[in-house]
């Protein structure tokens, strides 16, 4: 399925959905307020997509965790810590699929390739800035 994801824990499979139920519930741990009203706006998985960009074990915790509420078994959240934690676990792998996973699940892509764009841009943005100094300090010390 393309938007549930397996992973082998401590010799258990795991189930790890981006569904509806997923993004309800990830939406309300992070919140934003909109500018000129009272309004609070639910950005919770803006927030984790781009941790999850940045390499963020927290949100990785937090997207894995809320991912398997709604399946069987369930994982604690000690467990998943640890699996995290692990030497054995390859955290850069874990974070690719994760990615891969919100980029292709109904509920999730449309944000994530939304945020990848931006953070894609960001970079091209501050790669030219860095050029412009550079260009600039040369002319200066000439």
């Amino acid at each position: 399925k393309m938007n549930t994801m397996e992973l082998e824990i401590n010799g258990k499979t795991y189930s790890f959905k981006f569904g509806m139920g997923f993004l309800l519930e990830i939406n309300k741990t992070y919140e934003v307020e909109t500018v000129g009203s009272k309004n609070k706006e639910k950005a919770g998985l803006a927030f984790n997509i781009s941790g999850i960009l940045d390499k963020n074990p927290e949100s990785l915790l937090t997207v894995l965790e809320i991912a398997n509420k709604t399946e069987t078994p369930r994982i604690s959240k000690s467990d998943i810590m640890a699996y995290i934690e692990s030497e054995d676990t390859d955290i850069d792998g874990l974070f690719d699929e994760v990615l891969d996973f919100l980029s292709k699940a109904n509920c999730t892509k449309n944000m994530t390739l939304k945020i990848q764009k931006a953070a894609k841009e960001a970079e091209e943005e501050e790669k030219a800035l860095k050029q412009r100094q550079k260009e600039l300090m040369g002319m200066l010390s000439q």
